[in-house]
């Protein structure tokens, strides 16, 4: 169908500001977090991930 619309990629930026976490743990729970999404499942599409604890 020349009308079908589709979500292909999506870019994700989460600043995060977290007491005692550092920036790898933070970072891994992120990438967890995408790769567990319902959401990034169903939607099929590239996602990325833009990640960093801020002061």
């Amino acid at each position: 169908m020349a009308n079908d619309y589709a979500i292909t990629a999506v870019h994700l930026t989460l600043r995060g500001r977290v007491p005692g976490a550092d920036a790898a743990t933070f970072e891994a729970l992120a990438a967890k977090a995408k790769t567990n999404c319902p959401v990034s499942k169903l939607l099929k599409a590239t996602i990325t991930l833009d990640v960093a604890l801020v002061d």
